[in-house]
């Protein structure tokens, strides 16, 4: 969140989102937070700034309300009457009959015709038109219980490949309403995304991941919607996507060009921390950033770190955990003991690292990333012949059978620790 100090006083200072400027027309969105304290600053601009976020999306999806409360209003009047409700386009499959006697029972009373009723079950133009782009936005609405738990940087990085899905098919396809995309439509969105498979060298998964998001927003607002839409979005996927390996970094790689020498010494502090806290505990990046005071225990007997859910969602119930301190890691915390304020829930780690890292001849080879330390300290559990239950203990994996007990004491784990530590 960016703050602004103007005088004496903070304000949220951050720039409108493209998406609202058809109902926003500043490009930088300020207000001020009354206090001189950053510390309270900080802790309003969050709610500050999604309050701002929230209006927005109202304003953009007001036209669409309007028609979503004329259809709920349709639907509703057709429950009165204790039938279900059809819109028009669906009784093509009644036959003539059936259609007179649902007409007679839904718009007749007391031998009168009462045509206030008929609108419910057959006026074609109760159910809304909603395009794809203001699918998303309702999507955001109805699927915001997967947002639960998540931090404001978890939110971002879980709508952004869903945004991006629909930007895709917008830009291929148009901003079709839901009920007028056909199969061909699909095939042209399978066409355009295999033409940059081949010409392009992007991986068939990025394909399919377009194609899970995209298909998980339409079908949530055709569900919620109670559209009843028989949308074209099964057979998509490429086949032959395999998912790519992250490769591990080799001990003597780690030990000459990672721990060893000043080779680190152009990166920040935290970002150097972080990523010589990964070597000898194996967390994930984002595990790591997001650490504590609270969670870094260097006084304790056995000094280690606590992986748990701090305002963050934690990536499977398996991830928390305690991993013992040991080697360069445990230097690495001495020198920033209080966390990484720098880098908490925010975006940029991995990208700083592996950029420094490229740039200055650290990686073992092309296909290697940050993550490859991940690896690399679970191939060092293996060479070593460490108990798997404990293995994957310290990684915060699941295991392939039942789960019994509380697993290996902070005694033993540090003792695998460091066996393995450099």
């Amino acid at each position: 969140m960016t703050l602004k100090l103007i005088g004496s006083t903070y304000y949220v200072w951050r720039r409108v989102p493209k998406r609202f400027a058809s109902v926003e027309p500043r490009i930088h969105f300020k207000l001020t937070l009354k206090t001189d304290s950053e510390k309270d600053a900080r802790s309003k601009a969050r709610a500050v700034w999604q309050t701002a976020l929230d209006a927005w999306e109202a304003k953009l999806s007001g036209s669409l309300q309007v028609a979503e409360t004329q259809f709920e209003a349709a639907r509703n009047l057709a429950r009165s009457k204790g039938i279900v409700y059809l819109p028009a386009h669906k009784f093509d499959k009644f036959r003539p009959v059936e259609m007179i006697s649902t007409i007679k029972a839904n718009t007749i009373r007391s031998g009168k015709p009462e045509m206030v009723f008929a609108p419910a079950p057959l006026h074609p133009s109760a159910v809304p038109k909603i395009t794809v782009k203001q699918a998303l936005e309702i999507y955001w609405r109805v699927a915001d219980d997967d947002t639960l738990g998540k931090s404001p940087d978890q939110v971002r990085r879980w709508r952004n490949p869903r945004m991006k899905a629909i930007k895709n098919f917008i830009d291929v396809c148009g901003d079709l309403a839901l009920d007028e995309i056909s199969a061909d439509d699909m095939l042209n969105f399978k066409d355009w995304w295999l033409e940059r498979i081949r010409n392009d060298g992007i991986r068939p998964n990025s394909a399919n991941k377009d194609f899970i998001h995209l298909s998980a927003v339409l079908r949530k607002v055709n569900q919620s919607k109670r559209l009843g839409l028989n949308l074209p979005l099964d057979g998509m996927l490429f086949s032959n996507a395999v998912k790519g390996q992250r490769e591990a970094f080799s001990e003597a790689w780690i030990r000459d060009k990672i721990v060893g020498g000043n080779h680190l010494g152009g990166l920040n502090t935290e970002a150097r921390c972080i990523l010589l806290g990964m070597v000898n505990t194996g967390y994930r990046p984002s595990e790591g950033a997001s650490l504590t005071t609270s969670q870094i225990r260097l006084d304790a007997m056995i000094p280690h770190i606590s992986i748990e859910a701090n305002g963050r969602e934690l990536k499977t119930v398996y991830s928390e955990r305690l991993i013992p301190l040991a080697g360069i890691s445990l230097e690495a915390f001495r020198e920033c003991p209080n966390g990484f304020p720098r880098y908490y829930d925010k975006a940029g780690l991995s990208a700083t690292i592996n950029k420094y890292m490229r740039e200055n001849g650290l990686m073992e080879s092309p296909k290697h990333t940050q993550y490859g330390l991940r690896h690399s300290f679970e191939d060092r559990m293996l060479d070593r012949d460490v108990d798997e239950r404990i293995r994957r203990d310290l990684m915060g994996h699941s295991l392939t059978r039942e789960r019994y007990g509380k697993g290996a004491s902070l005694e033993k784990l540090h003792g695998v620790i460091k066996s393995i530590a450099l």
